[in-house]
């Protein structure tokens, strides 16, 4: 460890009052470089840039839910931290390795089993940085806000890779209401939670926080680490129609609900870069088709093994064991090392032409909506400024009016004071002129008649806009179920919601209009994909209609193609790109043309479409562009992105696709479109960053114009 990495340490824990020195770890030593904000006269091409915050609920979490996004950002050498919640307790037997196996009833020691999942993590990031999982660790204790303390673990060879252990007690049931838990405390069943200290932890003594001490401690931690990226779980995963029940673990929900909450006091500040929220998916995954190609699951795989502890060797010199041995009898979990999914932000509608060739591009920052801008092709990007207004939820669809307007929607989380105040609602900002400021947000509501304790699993909005510049909105509601709104004139005012059926839907509902003016929507189920047409322009749609296309793994992207539309999806098991076209056949279900294949094999989550040019996650899991027409391999980047790409047709024949990476910026690349010549003849140019960052970012409301 170097002189200069000491100092930094040890001059941040003087300012904690803490006086020990020998541990170093890259959350201390953060300085904003000072950047020209003026464009460069060359091109450099896009790397992966920024620094990855994870904040999950139990050790294991991150390697189920988040991997392979996890080792590949470490594989990059980015910063890459991990916050555990809880300390995993459950029953405090490491099952295979417990000496009260045979014993069911024999005593627990949860400060053992919590730390044996500490040690099996370590040992899994340990392997996934530097191929040992003997790696060495150096720990310390560091106090956090309202007198508790956390673990922070930092890596020798790899000091960019920390662990932070919060240490509090975990629900140690999936579902059954325990007030003693992170649910109890977000619903103020309990004035405060205590900390399930791990044995062989460097944190001294036992605290317990409340409420909103557990939400500062966790936004000092964001301070600390100042991430680019913030990795977490879905706070909204909704409940079981028949029973009521979480379709995911309390902890996981109300984890990530803690998380909101801190990003959003966090976002306050002003000594911190632009940062971005990811959303994962946990427990659903069970029932979903696998999204990760044999290769990529396989490696997720072997770290789960690495943490299971499979081969019992005592390789940490621990009484409590190297693994979580609970997890050696399924290393697998219920098919969870097959896949990985976003919760949020996985659609590829936010990026729009407006008047004379003006592009724009949203993306939610710092809990705002971000837009970027561009007055023609050779003009450059201005950006990032942010419409007022917080807690808007990862992920933006835009449209284009008529005269040249542009609108942009999302969702909207309101935490409240109490948790009967915690909910979502569709928003919506329209700009009042073309190419003007945006107005205030406007509520839409929820199509939710009834959002029990705040779990509404409202889908992100599709929209689409008639030649009269009316806009309707689909959304999926927390039933599962494909519901729209309509505006009843141009700018007026929007309808009720209206019940279009369908049920299991996954992911967002997609909508493209046809030649000849009939929309189409489109949703993924985990078997087929539903569709619903309007037999004509202006009139109700039809169906659900089973369309018999194959399973997808969920997100779907679809692009207008002559007298019909052309839908894009992602094969389970492999992670190639499947396409079909689409046309109308009056009052029937769609007709579609055989499925092929475009594209390179392996990656996962939605793919831009403009054009003949693809954008998406290749194999590797970089950011890559293909032919849509064809079966051109993925070009691929260094960079690794968060969200799913957008792509836009340029008047000058050429498309242009655009993706958020790790680092909060607006990266782009041009590639030749429809009716010019194939992308092999003339590979696209480097991605490359549309503006040079800023140094700081503005907490205030900067100007809606760009």
């Amino acid at each position: 460890m170097s002189l200069a990495s000491r100092t930094r340490l040890a001059a941040l824990l003087a300012t904690l009052g803490v006086g020990v020195v020998g541990v170093t770890s890259w959350a201390y030593g953060y300085a904003t470089a000072q950047q020209s904000a003026a464009p460069e006269a060359i091109v450099r091409p896009s790397v992966t840039e920024g620094s990855v915050l994870q904040v999950v609920a139990h050790p294991d979490d991150d390697l189920f839910f988040l991997n392979p996004d996890l080792s590949r950002s470490i594989a990059t050498g980015i910063k890459v931290a991990t916050v555990y919640l809880t300390s995993g307790e459950s029953d405090g037997r490491n099952e295979a390795h417990s000496p009260h196996l045979d014993d069911p009833a024999g005593p627990a020691d949860r400060a053992a089993y919590a730390e044996a999942r500490q040690n099996g993590i370590r040992a899994a990031y340990a392997e996934m940085a530097t191929g040992k999982r003997t790696s060495a660790w150096q720990r310390t204790s560091v106090p956090t806000v309202g007198g508790g303390s956390a673990e922070v673990d930092v890596l020798v060879a790899r000091p960019e890779v920390n662990l932070v252990w919060m240490q509090l007690r975990e629900a140690r049931s999936i579902s059954d209401d325990n007030p003693e838990s992170l649910r109890g405390l977000w619903d103020a069943k309990v004035p405060s939670l205590g900390a399930q200290l791990t044995s062989g932890t460097p944190v001294k003594p036992w605290f317990s926080y409340t409420k909103d001490q557990v939400i500062d401690a966790i936004a000092k931690v964001f301070a600390m680490y100042k991430p680019t990226t913030i990795r977490t779980q879905d706070p909204t995963p909704g409940r079981s129609e028949g029973s009521g029940v979480f379709l995911d673990h309390q902890d996981h929900v109300y984890g990530a609900r803690f998380v909101q909450a801190a990003a959003e006091r966090y976002a306050k500040s002003t000594d911190r870069p632009h940062f971005s929220v990811q959303n994962y998916v946990s427990y659903p995954n069970t029932s979903l088709p696998p999204t990760l190609d044999p290769q990529t699951a396989e490696e997720k795989l072997g770290y789960l093994k690495t943490y299971a502890w499979l081969d019992h060797q005592d390789w940490c010199g621990s009484p409590a064991g190297c693994g979580d041995r609970k997890t050696a009898t399924r290393p697998a979990g219920a098919g969870w090392s097959q896949t990985i999914r976003y919760g949020r932000g996985d659609g590829t509608s936010w990026m729009a032409e407006g008047v004379a060739g003006r592009l724009w591009a949203f993306a939610v920052l710092d809990g705002r909506m971000a837009y970027w801008s561009r007055s023609g092709p050779q003009a450059p990007w201005q950006g990032p400024r942010l419409l007022s207004g917080a807690g808007i939820d990862a992920g933006a669809t835009a449209v284009r009016l008529p005269d040249g307007r542009i609108a942009v929607f999302g969702t909207r989380t309101t935490l409240g004071s109490t948790a009967r105040e915690y909910g979502r609602d569709l928003v919506y900002a329209v700009q009042a002129a073309p190419d003007g400021a945006f107005g205030p947000w406007q509520s839409l509501g929820t199509p939710d008649k009834v959002d029990i304790s705040g779990t509404s699993a409202i889908s992100a909005p599709s929209v689409s806009v008639d030649p009269t510049g009316r806009m309707t909105v689909y959304v999926r509601d927390s039933r599962r179920t494909l519901r729209a709104r309509a505006q009843e004139t141009p700018d007026g005012a929007f309808g009720a919601w209206q019940a279009l059926g369908g049920t299991g839907l996954l992911g967002d509902p997609v909508t493209a209009t046809d030649a000849s003016g009939r929309r189409h929507v489109y949703a993924a189920t985990a078997g087929t994909v539903l569709a619903w047409v309007q037999p004509a322009p202006d009139a109700p749609h039809s169906g659900p209609f089973r369309t018999g296309l194959p399973a997808t793994t969920g997100p779907l992207s679809v692009s207008p193609q002559g007298d019909g539309v052309r839908l894009y999806f992602r094969r389970p098991g492999t992670g190639a790109v499947a396409t079909s076209l689409a046309t109308a056949a009056g009052e029937g279900a769609p007709e579609f043309s055989p499925v092929t294949e475009v594209g390179g094999q392996g990656g996962y989550g939605a793919v831009g479409v403009a054009g003949r040019l693809l954008a998406g996650r290749a194999g590797e899991g970089t950011v890559s562009v293909s032919d849509a027409d064809g079966t051109q391999s993925w070009y691929e980047s260094q960079m690794f992105y968060t969200g799913a790409p957008a792509a836009v047709a340029e008047p000058d024949g050429t498309a242009l696709a655009a993706a958020l990476g790790l680092d909060a910026g607006l990266h782009v690349t041009t590639a030749p479109s429809a009716g010019s010549e194939p992308l092999g003849s003339r590979p696209p140019s480097p991605w490359h960053r549309a503006v040079q960052p800023s140094t700081v970012a503005q907490a205030g409301a900067a100007p809606s114009r760009g």
